[in-house]
């Protein structure tokens, strides 16, 4: 079933059509969640809300009538951007909960976690929209039209906060290189 029909059918409360929905795009939000918060208990919040917010809107006449990804997308991006705002900076967190994962020695894992935690910095100091361009074009997969589309802005726009973003992300990362290492 195509997005367009999935959308027309939860506009309907077919509840086959709104667990095809969660199905299809929770596993991509959690993703994508994970890689700008790092914690699972959070990127669970986050989709939770942004499965909320969605059936809200519908229950309430709105909600996207076209782009559901783009709009679920928009809908966590925000959820994100508003957890930063009302969480002071952590600098160390709390990862006991996966101290032994399968494959990894406890050094392994302490220094991937490390990593992971500097980009997620990093990338914490690129604009809300510079860094949902970078998450979603790099880390995502996606194209610049549906970025745009994400964004509600034109092609040529997300070009330009690509750009902006990747200067200012070299800039970042040669600084924390003279800096740490």
């Amino acid at each position: 079933m195509d997005e367009q029909t999935l959308l027309a059918r939860a506009r309907e409360w077919d509840t086959h059509a709104l667990a095809q929905i969660y199905d299809m795009y929770s596993p991509r939000l959690y993703r994508y969640a994970m890689r700008l918060l790092g914690d699972e208990d959070a990127a669970e919040e986050c989709v939770a809300e942004t499965f909320s917010r969605f059936l809200h809107a519908l229950h309430n006449g709105k909600g996207p009538r076209r782009a559901l990804q783009a709009y679920l997308y928009r809908i966590a991006h925000n959820w994100i951007t508003d957890f930063y705002r009302r969480r002071p900076e952590d600098d160390l967190e709390d990862h006991a909960h996966i101290l032994f994962a399968e494959g990894l020695s406890p050094e392994e894992l302490v220094t991937q976690r490390w990593q992971q935690a500097q980009v997620r910095a990093v990338l914490r100091q690129l604009t809300p929209e510079q860094r949902q361009v970078i998450v979603l074009k790099f880390l995502e997969g996606w194209s610049n039209a549906e970025i745009a589309e994400a964004l509600e802005k034109p092609v040529g726009a997300v070009k330009a906060l690509q750009h902006r973003a990747l200067a200012r992300l070299r800039r970042l990362l040669s600084q924390w290189e003279a800096h740490y290492v």
